[in-house]
């Protein structure tokens, strides 16, 4: 015998039989032989004699629908209360989704990107690639030079990404940043970094005015890494832009529900109580779009590149965390989860 029970229900939340099929997306006829076999609910009667569902009703007829799709014979869950059929629906969301034996690849976590610093001096050049100096960065660093001139620089790396310029003057000129814009234009918005070893206070207050990093040699290696680390932190959001871009699309699992399948769990979702399963289920739709967009949108130069690609991965991970999400909610509210389709491909982000 059926175990559910009967409740009062107010007439605001009454279904008649065809509203009730076509939220559950089947024919009246098949929902009036299973009442009529199996006694599903106790719908009440109309006074004119038609068949109305409440709300808990309805949530119990979209649970038994999923799980008659799934290959459940009607006549084995029919007499099934609420809480059984949620067991049966979260053991098979269970298996479905691998969670049970740890089946699904764990996201290896990406090494960060060498900080690409260009170098400006040959005695500075000779220090930085010294080992000792070296293990005590924070970031692994790619030297660029050491070149004799920043005009050579500028030459050697001209459409090549940086993340700063570093550069040795014995003496510091008055008016270097207006040289540097004369010579090298291309480093006019690089992060820069100057060790000196004689200044004019002027001059010293102009590049510190202007943004660029001072260090006063002598200094031990203790010291200047020290300094390079909190060149390193400062830079932080082109880094983590840079880290982004190398990842692959293969470093975040592809989707594992299509539009169409999350637009049906969003349908039969909307039938409870609780509208957090249909919300989460429209995010993964919007969230796995602009993974999309941001994968194929248009890139002006190499920076452009860069952000698109660092958008395109926020948005996977994001994508991904959210299906974990969904399947969680699914299983607490006793949903069986859309069945996963084929693995989609997914655009490499443009690589300069």
């Amino acid at each position: 015998m059926n175990s559910a029970k009967a409740k009062p229900v107010t007439k605001a939340s009454m279904y008649r039989s065809g509203a009730v099929a076509r939220m559950l997306r089947m024919p009246v006829a098949t929902l009036r032989v299973w009442e009529r076999r199996y006694q599903l609910t106790q719908a009440a009667l109309s006074p004119s004699g038609q068949r109305q569902y409440s709300s808990e009703d309805v949530r119990r007829l979209a649970l038994i629908k999923q799980l008659t799709d799934l290959g459940h014979a009607i006549g084995s869950i029919a007499t099934l209360g609420m809480e059984e059929l949620q067991r049966v629906a979260s053991t098979h969301a269970t298996v479905l989704s691998g969670s049970a034996t740890g089946e699904r690849p764990a996201v290896a976590p990406v090494p960060p990107l060498a900080w690409r610093v260009v170098v400006i001096g040959a005695a500075l050049g000779s220090r930085m690639q010294r080992p000792a100096l070296l293990r005590r960065l924070a970031r692994p660093v790619e030297l660029l030079g050491p070149f004799d001139s920043l005009g050579e620089a500028a030459t050697a790396l001209e459409g090549k990404h940086v993340d700063a310029l570093l550069v040795h003057e014995p003496q510091l000129l008055d008016g270097w940043i207006t040289s540097l814009e004369s010579r090298a234009p291309a480093f006019a918005q690089t992060p820069k970094a100057i060790i000196y070893g004689f200044a004019a206070d002027a001059a010293c207050d102009a590049l510190a005015t202007a943004g660029v990093a001072l260090l006063r040699e002598p200094q031990p290696d203790a010291v200047l890494a020290q300094w390079l680390n909190g060149l390193a932190r400062a830079d932080g959001p082109h880094q983590k832009a840079a880290s982004q871009s190398t990842r692959m699309p293969g470093d975040v699992r592809p989707r594992r529900w299509s539009d169409a399948a999350l637009a049906d769990f969003a349908t039969l979702s909307s039938t409870i109580a609780c509208e957090c399963p249909r919300h989460v289920a429209e995010l993964l739709v919007q969230l796995s779009h602009f993974e999309k967009y941001s994968a194929e949108c248009a890139n002006r130069n190499a920076q452009d590149a860069q952000l698109h690609a660092y958008l395109q991965q926020v948005a996977a991970a994001s994508r991904a965390s959210f299906e974990d999400a969904l399947e969680y909610v699914a299983m607490h509210e006793g949903l069986v989860l859309p069945a996963s389709h084929a693995q989609l491909p997914h655009p490499p982000a443009d690589s300069q």
